[in-house]
């Protein structure tokens, strides 16, 4: 008898799952203790039988009493990463994995951001989490160590979101959500299955806020369309479009330390005076292919957008920075790529053995401009051009990699060939010519082992090789006062080791722990910051130690628990001077990684007494975090908050009704929410919002 095909194979995993646990009652919370997760193994996998770390947030965890407009909602609930909501949506959310990306200035690096098989990350290592929409996701997932370096360069951690397919009777609903700094959110959608073979998603939604801090202000807008189909029996096909734009998002720069104490919703006086701000329209469409041969599956991928920026700086006017490019940022992006992955069992091995080949290639190319913000007396307006290039990152990597389960075993072994080209063809010659190319090249290994000591308790090992190259933004800037890019920047390169345990108690409770250590040479950081201009350099070698833990407990029929802890101690583990001249600072071994806490908890108690009401308590620690490399400037002070949120929803007939009522930071603790590694004007530290409500409604009709 011919096997089933995967898809259905898939289907028959998750509903087991499903049915064997303590869960799948209606009236009852829905911790799912074992997801099934594709990152790390790409294929369809219990993350329960995966031989590292990697966790799955449920499309309930997602919209349970959340807004449903940033990632920091959700993913502060995973161990290992340490997610930073700026209260900037100029800046986006700073994420960081382990410690890979906790340096970045604006937006996501140093992780590999992917939704529906589509980067959401360029080839040198940029992204932007704000191209994910919650709205339609039906998972997030997180990989973490050393199976994350599979997936190429800059992926110190993997973020997975997958929106879920149109399926079933259709539908359309709307849904309003107000609360406090003048934040609003309108959402309306249609979904559903138009036969057995074939759904859609449709999605839109406007999200209005003043912003806590003076001149935040921002409108986000963001559409999304899926199409499912199933050309026969042996393939599927998804057609994906997604779009974001922000119009004039205000940003209100960094605050000094006696400016935040002073007032946290102040702004820095400059940021005023050029009226700095930020405008994104980012446009994507995509299409994911997936045909069985047999056993075998051929999995399919290509994607074009556009991305178009243009942001407002607060470069002083008359400074070296305003000559090195000006203080107007103006790019229009093109991006494409694909990828071709086949998935081959191999029938004739003793146990459960799959061979996966794959070749990815993406490609981003800005023409990008750079002016003065000033023209005349004018200030804040596009003056004169003072940059002018065309930059195109580039990476093809193939890669190889082998699971199988032999008994009690399980082990995991692949080899990537990570590659990053930079091309620079500068158009403005009147300070020289700063045309120039890099290549980026390493070979990527991952090993990881996994032994079942009996069916509720497994322990693994897993040691990889990892590959940071630096962004197009690192590299923007030469130190000191030369023009040009720089182009002697060396990529970082980590080695990652993890042992772990995965634990089932009774039938309500998972437990997971893990040990790392990641040993990093030539680690990218801060060499000079002036007058907003900042340029980078290598330092020399980093050590990160740490723990993960985290616990989902289903305490009995109506209350449950979530817990996840994370303690790192990442260091520099060499001396190294930053800068030169009289700008030169001393970084001593044992100095901490700025932007890194060295303690984080999440947790979270709820209780749903029926299928249609659920309550939730939750709190989050962090430790106080350095701000810059030689830890003399004041650190931003650690903090805990508490948040409760809850939910109501009716049925009547084909209508759905729900209600939700949040409230954030309920003991009004004034803190400091997230941290500018290294800002030149000492501008390091982003207020967090007081006591802050939220409430929201909304209506689905079923057909």
């Amino acid at each position: 008898m011919p096997s089933a095909p995967p898809f259905a194979r898939r289907r028959h995993l998750l509903t087991g799952l499903l049915l064997a646990s303590p869960l799948a009652q209606a009236d009852t919370p829905e911790i799912v203790l074992d997801s099934v997760v594709v990152s790390g193994a790409r294929s369809e996998s219990s993350s329960f039988e995966l031989p590292y770390s990697v966790d799955s947030v449920t499309q309930q965890q997602i919209k349970d009493g959340q807004l449903g407009i940033n990632a920091s909602e959700v993913l502060q609930r995973v161990p290992g990463l340490v997610v930073q909501n700026r209260q900037n949506y100029a800046q986006d959310l700073q994420i960081s994995s382990r410690g890979f990306g906790a340096r970045s200035a604006f937006g996501v690096r140093g992780l590999k951001l992917i939704a529906d098989g589509i980067p959401a990350s360029t080839p040198d290592g940029q992204g932007q989490a704000a191209t994910f929409n919650l709205d339609t996701a039906e998972r997030i997932e997180v990989l973490r160590g050393p199976a994350a370096t599979m997936y190429g360069s800059n992926a110190g951690g993997v973020i997975q979101m997958f929106s879920r397919d149109g399926q079933g009777a259709p539908k359309v609903g709307a849904e309003t959500v107000m609360g406090s700094d003048g934040m609003s959110k309108n959402h309306v959608y249609a979904e559903g299955g138009i036969d057995q073979d074939t759904g859609f998603v449709l999605d839109a939604s406007r999200m209005d806020t003043d912003g806590y801090r003076d001149h935040s202000a921002a409108r986000r807008d963001t559409t999304f369309a899926k199409l499912n189909l199933k050309p026969d029996e042996d393939s599927k096909l998804a057609l994906i479009y997604s779009s974001l734009e922000q119009n004039g998002t205000q940003d209100p720069l960094g605050q000094t330390w006696d400016a935040y104490k002073a007032d946290p919703r102040s702004v820095a006086t400059n940021a005023l005076t050029y009226n700095t701000r930020k405008s994104i329209d980012h446009q994507q469409l995509g299409a994911n292919y997936e045909r069985y041969f047999g056993d075998a599956t051929l999995q399919a991928t290509a994607y074009y957008g556009t991305r178009s920026v243009i942001q407002y700086l607060s470069i002083p006017k008359g400074s070296a920075a305003d000559t090195r490019g000006g203080g107007v940022v103006n790019f229009d992006r093109t991006f494409y790529g694909g990828s071709l992955h086949w998935v081959q069992p191999i029938l004739s091995a003793p146990g459960d053995l799959k061979v996966i080949a794959g070749l990815d290639y993406d490609r981003s190319q800005d023409d990008r401009q750079g002016y003065q913000n000033y023209s005349g007396d004018a200030l804040g307006v596009k003056g004169s051009m003072q940059r002018d290039e065309i930059d195109t990152a580039t990476s093809l990597d193939p890669f190889i990699q082998a699971n199988w389960a032999l008994g009690d075993w399980t082990l995991q072994a692949g080899l990537r060939h990570s590659t990053m080209r930079m091309d620079v063809h500068d158009k403005f010659l009147s300070n020289g010519d700063a045309s120039g190319s890099k290549d980026y090249q390493q070979n990527t290994p991952s090993l990881s082992v996994m032994y079942a000591f009996n069916e509720n308790l497994h322990g693994y090992v897993s040691a990889g090789k990892g590959f940071e190259t630096p962004t197009q933004a690192e590299m923007a800037y030469a130190p000191g006062a030369a023009e040009g890019f720089n182009f002697g920047l060396k990529p970082s390169e980590s080695k990652q080791y993890e042992i772990g345990l995965k634990a089932k108690v009774g039938e309500g409770t998972r437990i997971n722990a893990a040990l790392f250590q990641i040993t990093t040479d030539d680690e990218l950081v801060v060499a000079d910051s002036t007058d907003g201009r900042t340029s980078y350099q290598n330092a020399g070698r980093t050590l990160r130690r740490g723990l993960e833990l985290s616990l989902d407990s289903q305490l009995s029929d109506t209350w449950s628990t979530q817990i996840a802890y994370t303690h790192l101690k990442a260091t520099y583990d060499s001396d190294y001077v930053s800068g030169s001249g009289t700008t030169a600072k001393q970084v001593d071994k044992g100095n901490y990684l700025p932007g890194v806490p060295k303690d984080t908890l999440f947790g979270e108690l709820k209780w749903q007494p029926r299928s249609w009401v659920s309550t939730a308590l939750e709190g989050m620690y962090r430790s106080k975090v350095y701000v810059e490399d030689t830890n003399q400037d004041k650190a931003a002070p650690a903090y805990a908050v508490f948040n409760w949120r809850t939910r109501f929803e009716q049925k009547v007939d084909h209508w759905t009704f729900h209600e939700t009522l949040r409230l954030d930071n309920l003991l009004d603790r004034q803190y400091v929410g997230s941290v500018i590694v290294g800002d030149s004007n000492k501008r390091y530290y982003e207020a967090a919002p007081g006591m802050s409500w939220y409430a929201g409604v909304g209506l689905e009709y079923g057909f």
